[in-house]
């Protein structure tokens, strides 16, 4: 881990009450999942090309493009829950951070402010955002609040795919998650028919292939599918209408002792083909992890728990610096490796191997 980001989490263990940061921190099961994803990036190994003529440190180029959207980093904002749990500001902060970056958001479904007003501040930024969903038990909240994205201005919608209903998360299993109604009713409260209970309204409910199609039809954006593990899975998405999959072990928070991110994310891309975006999370804590992950073939990674401990040890100032901090590291380790831009990098793929194997 980066030292700016074990600064961040360890100001963010500092101030973020005992219920909000169990939340945040919290696995499933016996967190074997949480527990391995760091390691499995560092169980690859890269071999550089010298004399690769890539110039000073200052010509690197970090900016990609994902799905259309221009960014100035291939690091973006996983979408995570509930940011007024650890800042005033909730997800306006986090917006005006990312967009600080030059990055990208990708906006949870769980927001606690109007997603317009976390819209704006992105607008006001120039920085592209998706709209996370879930399928809930009234299907007209999910539609109601994926209209309203498109609406204020986002550009594809990312439909959690590994969440038929919530684990049982090891260190809030004692106790109530710490959300009150009324921060759930900020932006979902309209879409619950009169009469219905918010709570069994909101409910995970299990999404299935033809929810792809269902929400692109809604919505006319591209959608991609978070949750992916597995190569038979990818293709299955993309031709379910998918533009794109997320390899992600959902913060180690849904199945327990599931494959690392890390280790599965060559067979998604061999799978993928480059048909669609291949995006990967989970343990991304420095940026020699994202330039394994590009080099093993991922178009863009996403930082979940770190941009909440940005938000919560600095508000918006916090969560720029920590994009900031693992773009800065994947600069650096793009030119060591003897890559100008992220381009280069992706077609290095012969160029990371096994921990302990030589090629």
């Amino acid at each position: 881990m980066l030292p700016l980001l074990q600064d961040v989490r360890r100001r963010a263990h500092q101030v973020v009450p005992a219920p909000a940061l169990d939340y945040l921190e919290t696995g499933s099961g016996q967190e074997v999942t949480l527990g391995e994803a760091e390691q499995a990036w560092r169980d690859w190994r890269l071999v550089p090309q010298i004399l690769a003529g890539v110039g000073p440190l200052s010509s690197i180029s970090t900016a990609t493009r994902v799905l259309g959207d221009v960014v100035a980093t291939p690091v973006l904002a996983a979408p995570t829950a509930y940011h007024r749990f650890v800042h005033d500001e909730g997800e306006l902060a986090t917006a005006r951070g990312v967009a600080a970056a030059g990055s990208l958001m990708v906006l949870s479904s769980r927001v606690t402010v109007p997603l317009e007003d976390v819209a704006d501040a992105l607008r006001a930024g120039g920085t592209p955002w998706w709209w996370q969903s879930y399928l809930v038990g009234e299907r007209a909240v999910t539609a109601g609040l994926a209209e309203r994205a498109v609406a204020a201005g986002a550009t594809a919608i990312v439909l959690t795919g590994d969440t038929p209903y919530v684990s049982v998360r090891t260190r809030t299993a004692s106790g109530p998650v710490p959300v009150d109604e009324e921060v759930l009713a900020v932006n979902m409260a309209r879409h619950v028919p009169r009469g219905a209970d918010l709570s069994t309204a909101l409910a995970q409910a299990p999404a299935n292939l033809a929810d792809i199609r269902w929400l692109h039809e809604l919505t006319g954006l591209p959608v991609l599918v978070k949750g992916v593990l597995g190569g038979e899975d990818a293709q299955r998405c993309l031709e379910a209408g998918a533009a794109g999959v997320v390899v992600s072990t959902h913060g180690g928070r849904q199945l327990d002792r599931v494959v690392a991110s890390a280790h599965v994310l060559p067979d998604v891309v061999e799978a993928v083909g480059g048909a669609a975006p291949v995006l990967v999370d989970g343990g991304i804590r420095t940026g020699i992890d994202v330039l394994v992950a590009l080099a093993l073939g991922a178009d863009a990674v996403l930082l979940g728990r770190p941009v909440v401990w940005g938000l919560a040890a600095g508000g918006a100032q916090g969560v720029g610096d920590v994009l900031g901090a693992v773009t800065a590291d994947l600069a650096h380790g793009m030119g060591l490796l003897g890559a100008a831009d992220v381009a280069g990098v992706r077609a290095a793929r012969h160029r990371v191997v096994p921990a302990g194997l030589r090629r």
